[in-house]
C-alpha cells in the first residue's frame, strides 16, 4: 500500500465533540496517508463512529482540527455554536470522503443501479451514459453484476452491503469510511464484505473503518486506533495492538472480543 505521500488525506488534530453535557470525543488525533487502511476499534460508546461522521462532517465537533487532503476545515462560531463556515468546501469533503453505513441506506424504491447512479447525477452533475458505465463496473467489481436490475428488498444482506459499497465507490472518492460494515450481517454474509474490503485494500484504497471484527482489522489494516471512553489508549500496527496489548484496557477488550468471534464464526456441529 502506498503511504508515501507527505499530505494525509485525513488529519485529525485534537477532536472534542459532545452530546451536550456528554463528552464523546475528548481531544482525538488520527491522521490516514493515501493508501492507508486505519482500523478504529473499542468498546459500544468509545467514540468510534462519532469520530467517522466527524472527520465527514456529518456531525459538528466543538475544538480541533479537520484537514481533508492539506485543507483545513474552516469553521465559524465556536463552541456548541461551532459549524463549517464554507458550504462548498463542506460539500467537496463529503463527496470526497464516501461514507458505507451499517445499516445499508439503500432507497428501496430504486433499482440497484440506480442507487448507485443516483448521487454521481445528481450531486455531481455527471453525464448519466458515463455514470451507468462506470456503474455497472463497480457493481461487477463487488461481484453483483447480475442484481443490478433488482430492488433492495431482493437482495440477501450482504448483497445490500456491496451495493452500498459500489454505491460509495461510484462517487470516486479520495477515501472510504466504513462505519461497521459487517455487524448487521450473518458470518457467512460478513465473508462477502470482508472479501470486498480486503480486495479494496489490496488496491491501495485510502480507507477509515469503524470496525468490531478483529480478524479484517488484522488482515487490512496499516494502523489499528484503540478508543477507550473518547480518547485513543493505545495504536499502532495491527500486528502488534492485536497479539501484544501494552495497556490493561485493550488486554480486556481483546480478551472479550476474540473468544466471542471465534465463537461466531465456528463451524455448526451436529
Amino acid at each position: 500500500m502506498n503511504t508515501s505521500s507527505a499530505t494525509p488525506v485525513i488529519a485529525i488534530r485534537n477532536l472534542h465533540k459532545a452530546y451536550g453535557s456528554l463528552e464523546v470525543l475528548k481531544g482525538v488525533d488520527i491522521t490516514a496517508h493515501a493508501g492507508q487502511v486505519v482500523s478504529l476499534i473499542g468498546s459500544s460508546g468509545s467514540g468510534k463512529s462519532t469520530l467517522l461522521r466527524c472527520a465527514n462532517l456529518l456531525e459538528d465537533s466543538q475544538q480541533g482540527d479537520i484537514i481533508f487532503d492539506g485543507d483545513p476545515v474552516r469553521w465559524k462560531g465556536a463552541g456548541a455554536n461551532r459549524r463549517p463556515a464554507d458550504h462548498a468546501q463542506m460539500i467537496r469533503i463529503r463527496t470526497n470522503l464516501s461514507m458505507v453505513f451499517q445499516q445499508f441506506n439503500l432507497w428501496a424504491h430504486m433499482t440497484v443501479l440506480q442507487n448507485v447512479m443516483e448521487a454521481p447525477v445528481t450531486v455531481l452533475k455527471r453525464d448519466r451514459a458515463q455514470v451507468e458505465s462506470v456503474a455497472r463496473g463497480y457493481l461487477a467489481k463487488v461481484g453483483i453484476a447480475d442484481k443490478a436490475d433488482a430492488f433492495p428488498a431482493q437482495l440477501s444482506g450482504g448483497q445490500q452491503q456491496r451495493a452500498a459499497i459500489a454505491r460509495a465507490l461510484c462517487m470516486e472518492p479520495k477515501a472510504l469510511l466504513f462505519d461497521e460494515p459487517t455487524s448487521a450481517l450473518d458470518p457467512e454474509l460478513e465473508q462477502e464484505v470482508v472479501r470486498v474490503i480486503q480486495a479494496l485494500a489490496e488496491e491501495g484504497r485510502t480507507m477509515l473503518i469503524v470496525t468490531h471484527d478483529m480478524r479484517m482489522a488484522a488482515d487490512v489494516s496499516d494502523h489499528v486506533v484503540f478508543l477507550h471512553q473518547g480518547r485513543i489508549e493505545e495504536q499502532g500496527p495491527p500486528g502488534r495492538i492485536l497479539t501484544d496489548p501494552q495497556t490493561d484496557r485493550l488486554r480486556g477488550f481483546l480478551s472479550a472480543t476474540l473468544p466471542a468471534q471465534m465463537a461466531a464464526h465456528a463451524p455448526a456441529t451436529v
